[in-house]
Order: structure tokens, then C-alpha cells, then sequence
């Protein structure tokens, strides 16, 4: 497989610049998921590493070659697009091998990579069908196999299981993180779904408008956020963010009340901030409490119980691996996990 890099990379488009001289640097057989927000850039960078979109500043390379001025085709790349983009009038083994039968790979040597994939992705006894003939997560899996007979470098998913139902999209990210790690390929994965991101990627890159906010593994990402907005990102339920002012030990919220921190940083004493708290960092407690909740809102879910209310007159949610016998209106203690809270500046959204 390959390595790529991506170097202080621009787009344009007139006088708007989108993306604004970015650095990634994806190894050998990585998975790297770029995440972000609508219209963060993320499927326009994973469009210009194709040769989709024309480079307006830096360079995209694989295995140390600059590929600014190679053709799509030449790259060496295959992409896996959100639409399928499957040929109607074609069986799926003729959809499959129709890049190949381009390239003038010989019929024997196509027939043989299209049963080899088939058979990776289960699909050998649809070989003869039509795309109309399969269902989604199927045809989803005919436009991976295409990806796949081409044997190349590097391997371009635009969300690729957006148009799937909730039920399949867990599927098919686990198919998708298996084919990988039997495949040993690299891959480039573009989706808005975090969680999607969190259970499939080696790393994530979090984007927001044409920048990269962080970029690391998952739960380094989810623990150790740098700043507000990669906090509120990664992580389902989000982070909690009550707004109060560090007054020396102590958090203390609009209403007068206080939450414990868990340390005090000298020049901090006075500011404005955010404490993030995310929701299975509480628990439930009768005595020792550090704050009181109002329950608002009880969702049971089976294995574990999501309450929101308010702490301060504030909201947040908090969850609880376990069945419990609350009703909105009531008042509990909490208490907190102090080495899960993080502190963002209010202005800046920086991690103090």
C-alpha cells in the first residue's frame, strides 16, 4: 500500500478560500477519518488527494511522489462514493471489473479478481444480478468490490453509508473496518457521523471550516480534547458545558452555586470558562454529594438510563449503566468524576 501526505494545502474557488494550507501525514496501512461539520472541507480534501479537485496551493503526495499534476486515473486510488455510482444496465460482476476492462486487463485475470472480491464481501451468488436487483448495504458492497479489483495504492470513502438506515450503517462500518484489516490497505474515510468515525478509525482529523481542529486517535481525542468545539464533536451524548467563572478551588456558576475542580492554575483565579463534564462522569450518590440535580426528563434504554435536567439552572445529561426508579421533578445528589473535567476559556474555547 502507500503513505500520504498532505502539505500546507490549499483550495480555492475565486476570491473564497476553503481550505487553508493544511498538513496530514496518513502512514502505511492507516485508517484516518476526517470528520467535521457540513461544509468544514472534508469531502473537498478527500476530492483534491483524488485528483478531483485542482490543487490551489501545497502539495498531495503517495510514497513521497507529488501528484498535484497527475490525472484521477494515474493516481493510482480508488474512491468509494456516497451515490454507488453503479452502472444500471450491468451485473454486478460487469460493474465490478468495468475499470479493469478499461485498463485492458486481460478477461481471465478480470474474472479472477471479481470472484476473488465477491467472495471477500460475500457477494458470489449475486455475481449475475443487477444493481435494482440488490438492496442497499448490498450495492454498497458491489461499489466497494469495484475499489477493491483495481488493487490500488490507496482507498477514498465519501460517506459511504449516508444513505443507509441506521440498522445497516452498524453493519456496514463493521464490514468495512474488517475488509480494511484484511486488506492491510490505506484508507481515507470522509463522514459527519463521529461515531461512525470513533469505531472504525486509527485516527481521526477534525475539521471545521477548512482548518484542522485536532487530530489523533479516538479516545485521545474524546479524553483530551484541545479545545470546545472537538469536545462538543467527539463523544454521544455530548460533553456537558455549564458556564460559571474559577473562583480558586472551586467552579462557581451563575446562580452562586459551586463545582469542585480539579486543580487550580495559577493566573486562572477570576476567568470566565466552560466545565466539561461528560455525561457517564457522574454518578448517583445519597451522601457526599458535590452538587444537586433537577430531573427534567427520564430516558430508559435498556442497558443504561439517560436523565436531563439542570445543575445551577443549567442543563445536562448524565447516563447510568444501570435501571433506575427517578421521575422529572425530582432532586438528586451527584457527584463527579474531577480527573474527567476539562476547562475551556469562554472566549476562546481553548483548553485551560
Amino acid at each position: 500500500m502507500a503513505n500520504v501526505s498532505v502539505e500546507n494545502l490549499k483550495k480555492n474557488y475565486g476570491l473564497h478560500e476553503v481550505i487553508h494550507g493544511i498538513d496530514i501525514d496518513i502512514g502505511d496501512r492507516e485508517f484516518v477519518a476526517l470528520v467535521g461539520p457540513s461544509g468544514c472541507g472534508k469531502s473537498t480534501l478527500l476530492r483534491m488527494i483524488a485528483g478531483l479537485e485542482d490543487v490551489s496551493g501545497g502539495t498531495v503526495s503517495i510514497d513521497e511522489e507529488v501528484i498535484n499534476d497527475i490525472a484521477p486515473r494515474d493516481r493510482d486510488i480508488a474512491m468509494v462514493f456516497q451515490s454507488y455510482a453503479l452502472y444500471p444496465h450491468m451485473t454486478v460482476a460487469q460493474n465490478m471489473g468495468f475499470a479493469l476492462k478499461l485498463a485492458k486487463v486481460p478477461a481471465d485475470e478480470i474474472d479472477a479478481r471479481v470472484r476473488q472480491a465477491a467472495a471477500t464481501l460475500n457477494l458470489t451468488d449475486y455475481l449475475e444480478r443487477f444493481p435494482r436487483e440488490l438492496s442497499g448495504g448490498q450495492r454498497q458492497r458491489v461499489a466497494m468490490g469495484r475499489a477493491i479489483v483495481r488493487r490500488p495504492k490507496v482507498f477514498l470513502f465519501d460517506e459511504p453509508l449516508s444513505n443507509l438506515d441506521a440498522k445497516l450503517r452498524v453493519r456496514m462500518r463493521t464490514e468495512i473496518k474488517s475488509l480494511h484489516q484484511r486488506l492491510g490497505a490505506t484508507s481515507i474515510y470522509v463522514t459527519h457521523d463521529q461515531i461512525e468515525a470513533m469505531t472504525m478509525a486509527d485516527r481521526i482529523v477534525v475539521m471545521r471550516g477548512g482548518n484542522i481542529e485536532q487530530i489523533g486517535a479516538p479516545l485521545e481525542l474524546y479524553d483530551a480534547p484541545v479545545n470546545e468545539f472537538v469536545a462538543t464533536f467527539i463523544g454521544s451524548p455530548a460533553i456537558n458545558l455549564l458556564e460559571g467563572v474559577i473562583d480558586g478551588a472551586d467552579f462557581r456558576l451563575p446562580d452562586g452555586s459551586t463545582l469542585p475542580l480539579p486543580a487550580a492554575k495559577p493566573g486562572d483565579n477570576g476567568r470566565a470558562a466552560k466545565y466539561g463534564i461528560r455525561p457517564e462522569h457522574f454518578a448517583i450518590v445519597e451522601t457526599g454529594a458535590m452538587t444537586m440535580m433537577k430531573i427534567d426528563v427520564v430516558e430508559p434504554t435498556g442497558n443504561e438510563t439517560i436523565l436531563s435536567g439542570t445543575i445551577g439552572g443549567q442543563e445536562v445529561q448524565i447516563t447510568q449503566q444501570q435501571r433506575l426508579s427517578l421521575a422529572p421533578g425530582q432532586e438528586i445528589g451527584v457527584s463527579l468524576r474531577l480527573d474527567a473535567v476539562h476547562l475551556f476559556d469562554a472566549q476562546s474555547g481553548q483548553r485551560l
